[in-house]
């Protein structure tokens, strides 16, 4: 339920109480307006923590790439307060265009995850990402569970591949990586394959 706050000194309490607690590591501004994201679930974290091992593993530690688990992501470098997101991964090719601004990267990395909690319109932040130059969003949703990459292509983020359980693979253009779903014991397994052969299922 969206709530409107316009007393700025329950905002600023508010704003105070969340960052001191830590809750607001995924809140994001939407053009002036402040989002507040509830802390995503176990799973959600777990995905997002073995995805970035092996992002870190074989892209940042090889020095391909800066990967980042959860990362503030801004189209301007004054006042970039004003207008971020923040992506559950975010990789930044070494060649690529994106500035680290110490707090803030200036411009969109080349790949991005994005792991969808219950409710979340993830359409809200493609025009975003287009914006900033994302060079391909890899989108999970876990209701129903469908694997989906999208590429920017004429200024403009579209939908490449879709892959459901033990179907499609997407296929990155980016990042040396091939993403698709598996039955699983306990839910659906992401298989991500290295180009090399190796593979993991997260």
């Amino acid at each position: 339920m969206p709530i409107l706050v316009c007393d700025t000194r329950v905002e600023q309490q508010l704003l105070a109480e969340r960052a001191a607690s830590g809750a607001d590591r995924y809140d994001e501004v939407w053009e002036g307006i402040y989002m507040m994201a509830p802390m995503p679930n176990d799973e959600h974290q777990q995905i997002v923590s073995r995805l970035d091992a092996i992002l870190q593993l074989t892209l940042d530690w090889s020095g391909l790439a800066h990967v980042r688990p959860g990362v503030n992501v801004s189209d301007r470098k004054e006042d970039w307060t004003s207008n971020y997101r923040v992506p559950d991964i975010a990789v930044f090719l070494r060649d690529g265009s994106a500035q680290n601004c110490d707090s803030f990267w200036y411009g969109g990395p080349d790949f991005a995850v994005e792991i969808l909690s219950p409710g979340e319109v993830i359409e809200n932040k493609i025009e975003f990402y287009a914006k900033v130059g994302v060079r391909e969003l890899l989108i999970i949703n876990r209701q129903p569970w469908v694997i989906e990459l999208r590429r920017l292509e004429s200024g403009m983020i579209t939908a490449v591949s879709h892959s459901k359980i033990d179907g499609e693979v997407s296929h990155c253009q980016t990042i040396p990586f091939r993403f698709s779903l598996r039955t699983g014991s306990h839910r659906p397994a992401i298989r991500v394959e290295h180009e090399s052969g190796q593979s993991w299922d997260v």
